[in-house]
């Protein structure tokens, strides 16, 4: 048994089980019995049978395709697991039918028809039902969304499938420590944290240099996705992909842009921080992309994995012993996949098993504290998911924006308590950390979301070489990052590593980032300011965001996100760190 590597054999012993392959044989079954459910001018029965049975069918295919999608994901030849895969994409996309019949018939009822219901089945699912009603306003007729979502299976699906394989096979010759060998995407990736400067830098100018091998290729999928949804989003009624993207993230495109702007206000205060790191590293002006991630001291601490698990299982229980039993569960029950590999998807990422009760984790474990940072970031996710548990199948999907506020939290406790215990060396690694990864997520994320805006609008033209594309986010990195970077020293092919922008499902896949830091910083701000009642209206809180929008629960904690200054208020805690580690630094290196 290897413990570094997860155990899916609770969600299906293999793909050859009796219970795999009885789900797979009934799927077709499950969904012909919700396409034959009688809608008729009872309200109540009708809802009633529609949404028993929808919960019953994606109760039972969802379980079919999280194992397909991770047995893919930890194993990129895993050729049975890329047939399931696409079978079972190609059998749910048959859920379309129904769902837009279903949503067509809502559109002849207001909604004051779920609020006098006596349904204690409406009543369960009121916003799932509000929120189809208004979906129902966008959608094209059935057999065009029953079309669409055949033709996404051969497309935009199939252009993001083969990113995903592309970028998980490329290996990269690099040498290290005299020995010259093949190493993975997200191992050369992960050399941006070595503490030498050569290897760091050699790493970067090969990461760069592979790209030329899948370049064109991965040009092809995001240009054929981003053209696809281009066409899709206008023909639903929307003026661009990013309002589509607020509507189904249950946001007033208002608030992004003040969340955006309260960020573009802040960017000089994270251009400080580069200068001052690029000055602490010997770099004279903006700091070299490949140095985003360098140590600038010797006192980085590391972590086998079973001092990371202990570590954050103790901080966790001084948050609450709910959490802290959550993270123990996921541990034991072997649910992460840990260190890189060949054929591995890079990065990090948890997977809720809807229909099981269970998560998953994959990271790419590395011994640093980043990598006890991610791990913890990812145990939130799961921690949100957990929150969700007994809920139905449709009362457990919450929006993007909100789905970063459980792991950013959980990154902050980490901090935090390493902070609390820390020398003034210590303290200075642990916060340039904190701030690294707040960079991140503020500015970079930020750079991501000017290229994706740019994107759309230059593929209305016409598709974009990869020159082209390479341009759009040097450009867009030189307009957040400014000064803070030096512009001799970008990273052009951004777009071609980051999975984000290959959802035809979801664009945008960027701001949620930012918004679920700066929530989440704010919401740990009024947890130290001594609600004792905190961790039980938090867990509160993260049911409540699958059954209402974003802003209204964010009001249940007296959050208006729609107001700047919330966000203004929630990067000044950034900046406040940002200011001492300046100052720890100026007292304690030289």
């Amino acid at each position: 048994m290897d413990n570094n590597k997860w155990d899916l054999t609770t969600i299906f012993e293999s793909f050859e089980c009796k219970e795999f392959q009885d789900g797979i044989g009934g799927i077709s079954r499950d969904i012909e019995s919700l396409s034959n459910v009688l809608l008729n001018d009872d309200f109540d029965s009708s809802a009633e049978r529609f949404l028993d049975q929808s919960n019953l069918v994606m109760k039972n295919i969802y379980p079919l395709g999280a194992y397909a999608n991770l047995r893919f994901a930890a194993d990129s030849s895993d050729e049975e697991a890329f047939k399931y895969l696409n079978k079972i994409e190609e059998a749910a996309a048959m859920l379309t039918g129904p769902f837009v019949r279903f949503r067509k018939w809502l559109s002849g009822y207001e909604l004051s028809a779920i609020s006098t219901s006596r349904s204690p089945v409406v009543a369960e699912h009121a916003f799932a039902l509000k929120v189809m009603m208004q979906e129902a306003a966008h959608m094209l007729s059935e057999p065009e969304e029953i079309l669409l979502s055949k033709l996404q299976n051969v497309g935009s699906n199939a252009w993001s499938s083969l990113q995903t394989k592309l970028t998980s096979d490329l290996m990269i010759e690099f040498e290290l420590d005299s020995e010259t060998k093949p190493y993975s995407l997200s191992m050369i990736r992960n050399f941006a944290n070595h503490s030498s400067r050569d290897v760091r830098k050699r790493a970067y100018e090969a990461e760069l240099k592979g790209y030329e091998r899948i370049d064109e290729a991965v040009a092809a999928a995001v240009n054929s996705i981003k053209g696809e949804v281009n066409i899709i989003s206008g023909m639903r009624g929307f003026a661009s992909p990013l309002e589509e993207s607020a509507f189904y993230s249950k946001l007033d495109p208002d608030s992004i842009g003040a969340m955006i702007s309260a960020i573009k206000e802040k960017l000089p205060v994270f251009r400080k921080y580069l200068r001052r790191k690029a000055e602490l590293l010997g770099h004279q002006g903006g700091l070299p992309f490949y140095e985003l991630f360098a140590p600038i001291s010797d006192k980085s601490p590391s972590y086998t994995y079973e001092e990371a698990k202990e570590f954050i299982i103790r901080n966790f229980a001084s948050f609450s012993d709910d959490l802290a039993n959550f993270a123990e569960t996921v541990f034991n029950k072997r649910w992460v996949d840990v260190e890189p590999r060949k054929g591995k998807t890079g990065g990090a990422f948890c997977a809720g098993i809807s229909g099981r009760n269970q998560s998953r984790i994959l990271t790419n474990y590395d011994g640093t504290f980043s990598s006890v940072s991610t791990l913890a970031h990812e145990l939130g996710h799961g921690y949100h998911n957990s929150c969700l548990y007994g809920e139905t199948m449709l009362n457990s999907d919450y929006p993007m924006p909100v789905a970063e506020t459980a792991s950013i939290f959980c990154e902050t406790i980490i901090t935090e308590a390493s902070l609390d215990q820390a020398l003034p060396e210590e303290a200075i690694f642990i916060l340039e950390k904190s701030i690294e990864n707040s960079t991140q997520i503020i500015v970079d994320i930020l750079s991501r979301f000017i290229f994706e805006t740019n994107l759309f609008e230059a593929r209305r033209n016409g598709p974009l070489s990869v020159r082209e594309l390479n341009e759009l986010m040097i450009n867009a990195q030189k307009e957040s990052y400014g000064d803070g970077l030096d512009e001799d020293h970008l990273h052009p092919y951004m777009w071609l590593c980051k999975s984000h922008y290959y959802s035809s499902s979801f664009s945008f896949y960027n701001y949620p980032y930012a918004f679920g830091l700066l929530f989440a910083k704010g919401l740990y701000a009024v947890y130290k300011n001594g609600d004792s009642d905190f961790p039980g209206k938090y867990k509160k809180l993260l049911n409540n965001t699958a059954k209402m929008t974003a802003s209204d629960a964010a009001a249940t904690m007296g959050i208006d996100i729609g107001n700047d200054e919330f966000w203004k208020g929630s990067l000044s805690i950034i900046e406040d760190e940002i200011d001492r580690f300046i100052d720890l630094t100026n007292s304690h290196i030289s």
